[in-house]
């Protein structure tokens, strides 16, 4: 198998025919967003940009317009290509998150930074729901997802809740766990009440393995604990706002694919 034809096996097919994420393609990405982490928190250092609580608001639209692009492709608002779905999509809205805050840092360099970023953002957004406005004839709402929604979000989050007040770890990174629970009861209600399918091919893997999409829940407290068990354990002594770019990396791939989720899922 030559190199063009193997890379349109693993990389292109799954795109074109919508197959999902293999395990060649998955690898891939998981380097290329570990590179591309530890790059964008480097450009940060350079910039000045401190990773708290200001720059986390700020770049909160930017979070939302992933999912919200994606999820307007998948029922028919956007067309279809490349650019517009997994991975490329992202690709393109971390470009403009990236090419935004350097237009922005580049003009204004004290703390007016966050709030002209962020409202830039939120002007990116409002353009997407303009779209969708105007096309809202286009869009039926399945208001019986909620049906289903609330009641596993609460029993997930509730969960969530016990544990924290008893392990620490936890505790200490509430947020990450519940965002992924909330991913997690978006992918089970899909799948389970609506006839949806699993991308991702380990989480496919585990579902044909224990036969229930709940597999999720396992899945994602297995690797949340893992993961910030070597950030705040093994890693403590590393740069805490590394450690906190990695968490917020984290989080936004528990917060975006769970938005996507939710609305390709209440909207058809």
């Amino acid at each position: 198998m030559s190199f063009s034809e193997f890379f349109y096996r693993y990389f292109i097919e799954p795109i074109k025919y919508n197959q999902g994420y293999n395990i060649v393609n998955t690898l891939v990405y998981a380097i290329i967003l570990g590179i591309a982490v530890l790059l964008l928190y480097k450009m940060l250092k350079r910039m000045g940009i401190k990773v708290n609580e200001k720059f986390f608001v700020a770049l909160m639209p930017y979070i939302i317009l992933g999912p919200l692009m994606r999820s307007m492709t998948d029922i028919g608002l956007l067309p279809r290509t490349y650019l517009t779905v997994s991975p490329g999509g992202y690709f393109v809205i971390a470009g403009f998150a990236i090419a935004s805050l350097f237009a922005v840092w580049r003009h204004c360099r004290d703390e007016r930074l966050y709030p002209i970023y962020r409202d830039f953002g939120w002007v990116l957004v409002a353009g997407l729901l303009f779209i969708m406005v105007i096309n809202w004839d286009k869009v039926s709402v399945r208001w019986v997802f909620f049906k289903y929604f609330i009641p596993s979000l609460l029993i997930a989050e509730s969960f969530i809740w016990l544990l924290s007040k008893k392990f620490e770890l936890v505790r200490n990174n509430r947020v990450l766990y519940y965002t992924h629970f909330y991913d997690a009861t978006t992918t089970f209600v899909g799948i389970q009440f609506f006839g949806f399918w699993e991308q991702h091919v380990l989480a496919r893997t585990l579902m044909d393995l224990f036969g229930t999409p709940a597999v999720m829940y396992l899945e994602k407290l297995v690797i949340i604990t893992l993961v910030v068990y070597v950030l705040d354990r093994l890693m403590a002594d590393e740069d805490p706002e590394l450690i906190n770019f990695i968490k917020l990396t984290v989080f936004i791939l528990g917060f975006g694919p769970g938005t996507r989720n939710l609305l390709i899922t209440l909207l058809r």
